[in-house]
């Protein structure tokens, strides 16, 4: 792996995108949240029935309404999905009072209905516990019974995949190999609950695009791209956002297309890549993923890893680990909508220095 690029597309992904057929591996999303007042304006474009059945309290309506329209996404999804692709989407139920009437829109479970009919196979999903640090985190009459409500302090990762699984020709064996998990990430990282990962609060200097974006953090599309793809992949995230998906990319060894309908935010998105320290956050993360390993191996007694890591030169787990490999960011670079990452192989003499910084 030398480079990969990271395209940036001002588009509307409640439509068609511009990729051809079966030629995407993972898509990794976050879309609008249905039913959260503060995304009320992106749907009334799309369909101007959605504002009067709001102001008709007519909830139910809405809710369905914004479905359908978000339903196009997800067809659009599995057009350009390889076969054995996935689909990871993050999101959230909402609960929302209309009329005076507190109630929850169950958005995970409507997405799975269409997903399924579209033609995903389903496939066990993570729940993303989100602890709130609000004193007063419940909602209702408090200690009264019959009047409180539960507080919902997680989202749901919807994992979906296009057909039977993925199957990997002789050639790239040895990219997948280099793409591999250390034994305790699989471990932690393949559980139906992730916790201690909080959410990320975006500062951006456009005051008009906070209340319009909610960006996940890096660390979720970095997960799923190592859970879920290999090196040299092409990841789409259609609701492209402030770009952490296209960042958790380039951090992966992926190649990635980002789209938004809105051009501020896409331009916002792709100037951070190139700015001055970008590399070297990025690049914490590869080194703090293989101090978060040596944290890992000085925990068991040496005789629990059975096999040495080749590029790396340490101690693993599993044969499987055996050629795992970690590249560095080297460069980052801009030409007008496209970035391109270049990488270099991290060697064994590396190791001690990189454990230290």
């Amino acid at each position: 792996m030398k480079t990969t690029t990271h395209r940036y597309v001002v588009g509307d992904s409640f439509k068609s995108w511009s990729m051809d057929d079966e030629t995407v591996d993972l898509v990794v999303t976050s879309p609008p949240y249905p039913m959260i007042e503060m995304w009320d304006d992106i749907w009334s474009p799309e369909s101007t029935t959605i504002t009067r059945l709001i102001e008709k309290n007519q909830g139910k309506e809405a809710y369905e309404q914004m479905h359908q329209i978000l339903d196009q996404a997800w067809t659009e999804a599995f057009r350009v999905l390889k076969p054995g692709g996935y689909v990871c989407i993050n999101i959230g139920d909402a609960t929302r009072s209309l009329d005076g009437r507190f109630q929850i829109y169950p958005n995970h479970s409507r997405i799975i209905q269409a997903c399924q009919k579209i033609g995903f196979d389903f496939l066990p999903s993570i729940i993303w516990r989100k602890p709130t640090n609000a004193p007063n985190k419940y909602m209702g009459s408090g200690m009264l019974p019959a009047g409180a409500y539960v507080t919902l302090e997680h989202e749901h990762i919807l994992i979906m995949r296009k057909g039977e699984k993925r199957a990997f020709a002789k050639a790239e064996k040895e990219n997948r190999s280099e793409s591999a998990l250390f034994w305790e990430e699989r471990n932690s990282w393949y559980s139906d609950l992730w916790t201690g990962i909080l959410g990320t609060q975006q500062k951006l200097n456009i005051s008009s695009l906070r209340k319009r974006s909610a960006a996940y953090p890096i660390e979720l599309p970095y997960r799923l791209m190592m859970m879920y793809s290999v090196a040299g992949d092409v990841v789409v995230d259609p609701f492209g956002g402030i770009g952490t998906t296209s960042l958790a990319a380039m951090v992966t060894g992926r190649n990635s297309i980002s789209v938004d309908v809105d051009e501020k935010l896409v331009d916002s998105s792709i100037k951070v890549p190139t700015k001055r320290d970008s590399k070297d956050k990025l690049n914490m993360l590869i080194t703090n993923r293989l101090k978060d390993h040596m944290t890992y191996v000085n925990t068991k007694d040496m005789l629990f890893f059975r096999y040495r890591n080749q590029p790396l030169g340490i101690p693993v787990k599993t044969m499987q680990e055996k050629h795992l490999s970690l590249y560095p960011i080297k460069s980052l670079s801009r030409s007008e909508e496209v970035v391109t990452a270049k990488y270099r192989k991290l060697k064994t003499t590396e190791v001690k220095d990189c454990l230290k910084s």
